[in-house]
C-alpha cells in the first residue's frame, strides 16, 4: 500500500513538473476569450505561423477556451507584448498539419505533453487567427 502511494506521488510530481516545463517552453501567447456573461478568460497557449496565418491548437475539441470561441469567435491574442483582435476560425482539416508544425517548433515539450496527456492529438483542433478588420466609418 505504501509503495503504491509513493509511486502515485512520483507520477503526479512528474506529470506536474512536465506540464510546467511544457507550458514554459518556447513562445507562449495569451489568448483572451469571453464567456456568455461577458467575462474575459485568459489562456496561455503555444502558437505557430503557417501559410500566412497564425494558429493555435486545442489539445481537445472539448477544451473550455475552444467552446468559448465556438460561442463567440471574437478574441484577442497578446504576442510579443502586442495585443491584437482576431476572429478565431476552427479549421479541422488543418489540424494534422498544425500538430506537425507544433511538434517541429516545440520539439521535446510537445512530445512530453503528448505523453502526459495521451490521446489528445487525436482529438485536437486547429484554430486560425484571422485579423479583425475595422468597421468602415459612416
Amino acid at each position: 500500500m505504501k509503495r503504491a502511494a509513493i509511486a502515485l506521488a512520483v507520477l503526479v510530481a512528474l506529470w506536474l513538473g512536465g506540464a510546467m516545463f511544457a507550458s514554459n517552453s518556447g513562445e507562449v501567447v495569451v489568448l483572451t476569450t469571453t464567456d456568455a456573461a461577458g467575462a474575459p478568460h485568459k489562456t496561455p497557449l503555444w502558437v505557430v505561423d503557417h501559410g500566412g496565418s497564425s494558429w493555435l491548437r486545442a489539445g481537445s475539441d472539448q477544451t473550455a477556451w475552444l467552446a468559448r470561441i465556438r460561442a463567440n469567435p471574437r478574441i484577442q491574442v497578446e504576442r510579443a507584448g502586442a495585443t491584437t483582435a482576431y476572429t478565431g476560425t476552427l479549421v479541422p482539416e488543418a489540424t494534422a498539419e498544425i500538430n506537425a508544425q507544433m511538434a517541429e517548433k516545440y520539439g521535446f515539450a510537445d512530445r512530453l505533453v503528448g505523453v502526459l496527456l495521451p490521446g489528445t492529438r487525436g482529438h485536437s483542433m486547429a484554430v486560425r487567427l484571422d485579423p479583425e478588420t475595422p468597421s468602415p466609418e459612416k
